[in-house]
């Protein structure tokens, strides 16, 4: 067990966002999650993140309301990483990722080894050591992503939480950033906006409308082209590809 949501209600003044969100994201799984915009896509990431409190309901991890773990602890716990995330244009590549270690560190205590190495196999699983002195305004938007991860990763979360973060990039550096985050060893819960990436590379996939959930379940079980016409107002077919054996949706003109 890992991220559970129980009964997630959250509201903004009188208007509902997020309405009786239960699930449970499988431990070491990717967890894509599908919705047209303002399905509540990013305030369900930001729940279960920590970063807003529910109005109903709450999040557990292995069992334990978050609401009752401290903002340090949650930080070693969980890394989230935003749809436009930004840093201070002056810094390295190597800075923004020792920011990742803040909340294993007290406030006198020194740099460590267990730091130097978290740090290193953050950028060493981005594929950044050789942009570590780089400077962010000098980075192309897939290194800059890559960094915000390598970020999150120097946190040595258990859970990673990632919200668009394909959004403004080209092809490639889709495919390679999705590529990484399904080979981590952790639980992963991304939100993204192509059907076919969240097929190829998610384990399971739930899918929101109007801060509800409409669909839940494997790829195979959720992509199909009643949900496609009835939630996302397409009309697609739906295969399997002899690539991937995992759903392939081709939009019909």
């Amino acid at each position: 067990m890992s991220i559970t949501a129980e009964n997630l209600i959250w509201n903004i003044g009188k208007k509902t966002i997020l309405d009786g969100i239960s699930f449970e994201a499988r431990s070491g799984g990717m967890l894509g999650l599908l919705g047209p915009n303002g399905s509540g896509k990013t305030s369900l990431l930001r729940l279960l993140a920590g970063l807003k409190q529910p109005d109903g309901g709450r999040v557990t991890l292995d069992g334990k309301d978050i609401a009752a773990v401290g903002r340090r602890a949650l930080a070693r716990r969980v890394a989230f990483v935003e749809q436009h995330a930004t840093t201070n244009a002056s810094l390295r590549v190597i800075d923004v990722v020792r920011l990742g270690r803040f909340p294993h560190r007290s406030m006198f205590s020194g740099w460590s080894l267990a730091d130097e190495q978290a740090v290193e196999a953050a950028l060493s699983r981005t594929g950044l050591m050789e942009k570590r002195n780089d400077r962010w305004h000098n980075l192309s938007g897939g290194e800059r992503q890559r960094t915000q991860i390598a970020r999150a990763l120097a946190q040595s979360p258990k859970e990673l939480i990632l919200d668009e973060p394909t959004n403004h990039l080209d092809v490639q550096h889709q495919i390679g950033l999705l590529r990484l985050v399904s080979s981590l060893p952790m639980t992963s819960i991304i939100a993204l906006h192509d059907l076919n990436h969240a097929a190829m590379f998610c384990d399971a996939l739930i899918v929101l409308e109007r801060g509800r959930i409409v669909a839940s379940g494997t790829p195979e079980n959720v992509l199909t082209e009643a949900l496609l016409r009835d939630v996302f107002s397409v009309e697609a077919r739906v295969e399997l590809s002899p690539h991937t054996a995992r759903p392939h949706i081709h939009y019909v003109r």
